[in-house]
């Protein structure tokens, strides 16, 4: 314990009285920048008169906590939790106030990324990392009004970045770890352009935790952005990304057949895009495009051969409106209709196609202390039929610094194409849906001197899609499906309270923690988990980072603590996932105005952890980098 209460002590350094230093603070832009979000209605909105609860992490404030690895960012959001099998590249899902992992829709630079090939579709977050990245958007609860299917635990909005100039960075550490980014940009009246690029790589660990064989990682990635200005108020716009990732995995290898070394790998090409138009107006805003998800995840195993022993091709188009009318009397009209078609296929599955279209409507009202905002959407399915989701919530300033908030949102998921239409598949099921309610104080301002926030949330789910054994069951739902099939048979409920803290005493001192508890249940009548926590959903989970501009030549110390609570990894709550602490250590260091070299060291005290049983996690690792921008 005594190396924990060091690490948080390394957070406390030697600082004015807070009461003599709030005149003092300096807002930079890039603080100011989070005020406005689209993640909540789908248009323009300040975060703090939403109702909803909303984490935004910029650019300064990623590229801060250093390295390619994006769940490292993504831990200082309230709510959250991470679960990966292996080391960095490996498959990471991320859950949000106990929801699984496939239950939290992900865009990037507005695409919907999801693989809808995967069994329980979801976004593999290992394959993303936090090179050109501008700024995260995390909306905690469920919020299908605006966002449709899979928006029952929330939603995570990942936008690459607009430059204007050129930017690079290169870093080696541990485990023969390699990263380098670019990125350049230009803009003027008459539209702006950006194109970015990078590549990781690392030696890795063992996948599974009692190998001995090195699993490593590799991406290359390319993208960019654009916008053309056809008048002042349209402009053409559009985005696109393209990731190659390898991963090496471990399995079971014959002849024991227990979980170890193998040779085997994973390959997955991404490509993602949009093309639109965008008008905007005093009165009038409207968004409206073309967008493109693909997904090809290919499986080897050497021992067998060099061509792909299985694989996955999945494609989801959309074609997209949303908009924003201004009413008299401060009133809002957010609006929106899209179609989405979707299929895949596989080794062992034919093409499997359908359809998704979708219209919502959320008017809403602000005033300078008060906020209200209520909507209703409808989406019709070509495999299940028709859903209806609603929506409500709202802010109240109770006084100057001290603001009320509460929503209620109503989530759904459609059943994956694999749920039914694959050799397991069941055309009967419905979507998984959800009812989320969260109330909650602030306290001052993010961008001010010293900011807080508390807030109680509650998730109860219904219809949740499982699989289901039909060895030796005679039942109707396992004629001819001797293997197995999918039905809507869980219920469960997930609730808790958030809490954050902030402070900026001077210019020169940013801490801030946040830190969630968190209780699950499996509410399935008759089942024989009834009443128990469902699974990797640790009860506590804390995160207190800070960052000290020293007196030295402007050099930057930081340091992040991550503890995580126990949790069971099975949904019979047998076996145990031990806690766990891990530290980082982070130093910057400006060269030239333009030059800055950084260094870091996580897990400082090389504590062994799982989040998942088995697979083997990082120890001790020191990176060190260098980063210019012109």
């Amino acid at each position: 314990m005594k190396k924990y209460l060091l690490s948080v002590s390394a957070l406390v350094f030697a600082s004015p009285a807070f009461a003599q230093a709030a005149d003092e603070v300096v807002i930079a832009d890039s603080i100011r920048a989070d005020a406005i979000t689209v993640i909540a209605t789908g248009s323009e909105a300040r975060v703090d008169q939403l109702g909803q609860p909303i984490t935004v992490i910029t650019a300064d404030e990623i590229q801060s906590i250093q390295g390619p690895d994006i769940t490292r960012v993504l831990e200082r959001v309230p709510g959250l939790t991470i679960t990966r099998n292996g080391g960095p590249g490996s498959f990471t899902g991320v859950r949000l106030r106990g929801s699984d992992a496939e239950q939290v829709l992900v865009l990037v630079d507005g695409v919907r990324v999801e693989d809808v090939s995967a069994p329980s579709g979801g976004f593999d977050f290992g394959t993303l990392t936090s090179g050109g990245l501008e700024r995260i958007d995390v909306l905690r609860g469920s919020n299908s009004v605006v966002w449709g299917s899979a928006a029952i635990g929330g939603v995570i909005a990942v936008q690459s970045r607009d430059l204007n100039g050129v930017e690079a960075s290169a870093e080696y550490g541990a485990n023969e770890s390699y990263t380098a980014d670019a990125a350049a940009g230009l803009s003027s009246d008459l539209g702006a352009l950006t194109l970015n690029g990078g590549y990781t790589r690392n030696d890795g660990i063992s996948a599974a935790a009692t190998g001995t064989e090195p699993d490593g990682f590799r991406q290359w990635r390319i993208g960019g952005r654009g916008r053309l200005n056809v008048t002042q108020d349209l402009a053409i716009v559009a985005t696109a990304r393209y990731a190659d990732s390898r991963t090496d995995i471990d399995g079971f290898a014959a002849p024991a057949f227990t979980f170890g070394d193998t040779p085997e790998f994973q390959d997955t090409r991404q490509a993602s895009g949009r093309v639109g138009l965008r008008y905007t107006s005093d009165v009038l805003t409207i968004n409206t495009g073309f967008a493109l998800s693909d997904t090809k995840r290919d499986y080897f195993d050497p021992t067998f051969g060099t061509d792909p022993s299985f694989g996955y091709v999945a494609r989801s188009e959309r074609a997209d409106l949303t908009g924003r009318l201004n009413l008299p009397a401060s009133f809002t009209l957010d609006f929106g209709a899209d179609s989405e078609w979707t299929r895949f296929s596989s080794t062992f599955d034919a093409e499997a196609k359908a359809n998704l279209t979708s219209g919502h409507a959320m008017l809403g009202w602000t005033s300078d202390r008060a906020s209200l905002a209520a909507g209703v959407r409808v989406d019709d399915h070509s495999r299940f039929g028709t859903a209806w989701t609603f929506g409500a919530n709202g802010s109240f300033e109770l006084t100057q610094d001290v603001r009320l908030r509460a929503s209620y949102g109503e989530g759904f998921k459609a059943p994956t194409l694999y749920q039914l239409l694959s050799d397991f598949g069941n055309k009967t099921l419905v979507p998984e849906r959800s009812k989320s309610y969260d109330a909650g104080l602030e306290w001052g301002s993010r961008s001010g001197a010293l900011h807080a926030s508390a807030t109680v949330f509650r998730r109860d789910s219904r219809n949740l899609i499982a699989f289901i054994s039909c060895r030796g069951v005679t039942s109707a739902i396992c004629v001819n499906r001797r293997n197995g099939t999918y039905d809507n048979i869980g219920f469960a409920r997930a609730q808790g309270a958030e809490f954050e803290l902030g402070a900026r005493p001077s210019d020169t001192l940013q801490l801030q923690a946040v830190y969630t508890y968190l209780e699950t249940e499996n509410r399935t009548p008759g089942n024989a988990n009834f009443r128990k926590d469902l699974a990797r959903r640790p009860a506590h989970a804390l995160t207190v980072s800070g960052d000290w501009t020293t007196p030295l030549a402007g050099l930057i110390l930081g340091a992040d603590l991550r503890m995580v609570g126990d949790s069971f990894e099975n949904a019979a709550n047998t076996r145990r996932l031990d806690g766990y602490a891990l530290t980082t250590l982070r130093a910057s260091l400006p060269v030239t105005e333009a030059v800055e070299l950084y260094a870091r060291v996580e897990n400082l005290f090389d504590e062994g952890y799982q989040t998942v049983a088995d697979y083997g996690t990082w120890g001790r690792s020191a990176f060190i980098g260098i980063r210019a921008r012109y």
